[in-house]
């Protein structure tokens, strides 16, 4: 053998010896990226109402992933609520987040590739306070006032239809662009003369800095709000599996709040948010936890974000049609709900709103 190719020879043995001698590298981890759209009190990473709340605070995601090294969770609460929410999931910095049914239809039309995985927050009531000394006690008194409420939010568009449902359209107010912080500035200050929004405004009431006009809470279903867990595609696409493992924890935390025995300790974990208990307590004040926590994909739902998304571009709040075919994806839900054996621990309800037999 020639000095040369002797030379060649024990450099390639030097390089197959190297590489079995050395350990593989061990895994990359795998970063789910989970955001919230809302905040807590003082920017506190929590909220409150939901089951996505529930799963934040309870750590149950966590949990789910506890033995695997290679699996971490990172949650994000956005101040900017649902707009932001999309902007996470355009530049891919999201993998799963909790949203309402506004921002969510509006990342539909614009062309993000999401998916609806489970209901959470669904029926969520809206409420309408009122300056102390504004002399306004119904929705028709709105007329010409300034009203708070956030853009682009499902609280947005609840709002609108509450006008509409009261014979006024959002031209007929002066809306003013404010997030729960600068809403409970303002209607405090009596900058604004009402507002649309849900614990904050229990909570300004409670203290007697505003008064509570109207609820939809007991009114017809369908002027509530919905919201739910979205998925990002790619991601749902690379790791079905892991997405199972998601939707089983959310589904967890949804059983979890749904069961009354549960319901003083639920709040005391929301209270996390920096949202005083008994405003929590008014809040679900003659409501069951089921109803306000069930993740079903049920008629109502779906038919709630095909008329949101209709309503959406009648008021120009989407400039397109909403393209619904395919996005509800059921089946992480339905394989959660048989396998952990929740069948018959939530109500499923019609388009009519009324409850439909098992």
């Amino acid at each position: 053998m020639t000095p040369l190719k002797f030379k060649h020879l024990a450099a390639g043995l030097a390089i197959l010896i190297a590489a079995v001698s050395t350990p593989a590298r061990a895994e990359d981890p795998l970063v789910i990226h989970v955001g919230y759209a809302a905040i807590g009190v003082d920017n506190r990473p929590y909220s409150e109402g939901t089951s996505a709340a529930t799963a934040r605070a309870g750590e149950f995601l966590e949990k789910e992933f506890a033995n695997d090294p290679n699996v971490k969770i990172e949650w994000t609460f956005f101040k900017g609520a649902g707009p932001a929410v999309n902007e996470g999931f355009a530049n891919n910095q999201l993998d799963f987040a909790y949203q309402g049914d506004l921002p969510a239809l509006i990342g539909r039309a614009t062309g993000l590739k999401t998916k609806y995985l489970l209901a959470s927050g669904a029926r969520k009531p809206l409420y309408l306070a009122v300056a102390k000394g504004s002399g306004i006690k119904s929705v028709e008194d709105l007329k010409g006032r300034k009203i708070a409420l956030q853009r682009g939010t499902n609280g947005h568009l609840a709002a609108i239809k509450i006008l509409e449902t009261h014979g006024l359209s959002e031209r007929d107010v002066q809306v003013i662009n404010l997030d729960s912080a600068g809403t409970v500035a303002a209607l405090t200050s009596k900058d604004i003369d009402a507002a649309f929004g849900d614990t904050q405004l229990i909570n300004l009431a409670a203290k007697g800095a505003a008064d509570v006009i109207y609820t939809t809470k007991g009114d017809d279903p369908r002027f509530g709000r919905n919201a739910g867990i979205i998925g990002r595609e790619a991601f749902i696409d690379a790791h079905p599996e892991i997405t199972q493992r998601v939707v089983d924890a959310f589904v967890k935390a949804a059983k979890w709040s749904s069961d009354e025995p549960n319901r003083a300790a639920l709040f005391e974990l929301w209270h996390k948010s920096g949202t005083a208990i008994p405003i929590l307590e008014e809040y679900f004040k003659g409501d069951t936890l089921a109803y306000r926590n069930s993740p079903l994909i049920d008629d109502l739902l779906v038919s709630q974000y095909t008329e949101q998304g209709a309503k959406s571009k009648e008021y120009g709040l989407i400039r397109r049609d909403v393209d619904l075919k395919g996005w509800f994806e059921p089946r992480y839900l339905n394989s959660a709900i048989e396998r952990l054996g929740l069948k018959n621990s939530w109500q499923a309800y019609g388009a009519d709103g009324k409850p439909v037999a098992s």
